[in-house]
């Protein structure tokens, strides 16, 4: 989790909309998992207690990334509303994440290493990539493909998809635009996307 980029980017957002708010990190062991989740009032959750925490918070999503309030909700699949048209859909993964995205895509094909595998994702024009796996390329897309690539910095998935001129929106893009909704929930205002977007390294 040290590695998150979460904290700058809110603490620039909560700064930019003249909000005396911290996003701080917090390490939380297995044990204590249940305590924070119930104790928090705002909250991100992050891999791997995401299917946890819906579960504590007796949520009705299948994944929860983001407590408002005490209440679990969702911004994982937030990078759908820059998608377009999503056409036929894959997910690679069956994380909490992907769990997220199996949701609100209910027709989409499911790939992973306790199910189907390898992903055949020829007919898809979406493909959502939501493992961990950074340096091996999992699969690979043509153009005229659309790759959602969950983790950051961008993965050698994401590298060859672009090589070939798939169109991908990487991790950061991702982050930025599940963390501007997170923030609108939270605070109930129009997110500073850039400024968000500046404090991970995109252009505004």
């Amino acid at each position: 989790m040290a590695h998150s980029l979460s904290p700058r980017m809110q603490n620039a957002a909560f700064a930019a909309a003249g909000l005396d708010w911290e996003y701080v990190l917090r390490d939380v062991s297995p044990e204590e998992l249940e305590a924070a989740v119930l104790a928090v009032e705002y909250a991100n959750v992050t891999a791997p207690y995401k299917l946890d925490a819906a579960g504590i918070l007796g949520s009705d999503l299948p994944s929860v990334n983001t407590i408002v309030r005490g209440e679990g909700a969702s911004t994982d699949a937030a990078i759908l509303e820059h998608v377009g048209d999503v056409g036929v859909a894959a997910i690679v993964g069956d994380g909490g994440a992907a769990a997220a995205f199996r949701h609100v895509l209910p027709g989409a094909r499911v790939f992973s290493r306790r199910g189907e595998w390898p992903p055949d994702i020829r007919d898809a024009d979406l493909v959502i990539h939501a493992t961990p796996v950074r340096d091996e390329v999992l699969f690979e897309l043509g153009k005229g493909q659309t790759l959602v690539d969950l983790p950051y910095p961008r993965t050698a998935t994401a590298e060859a998809a672009a090589a070939v001129g798939a169109r991908v929106l990487d991790g950061l893009e991702v982050l930025v635009a599940q963390g501007a909704a997170s923030f609108e929930l939270w605070t109930g205002h129009e997110p500073p996307v850039d400024a968000m977007r500046e404090a991970v390294g995109l252009s505004a």
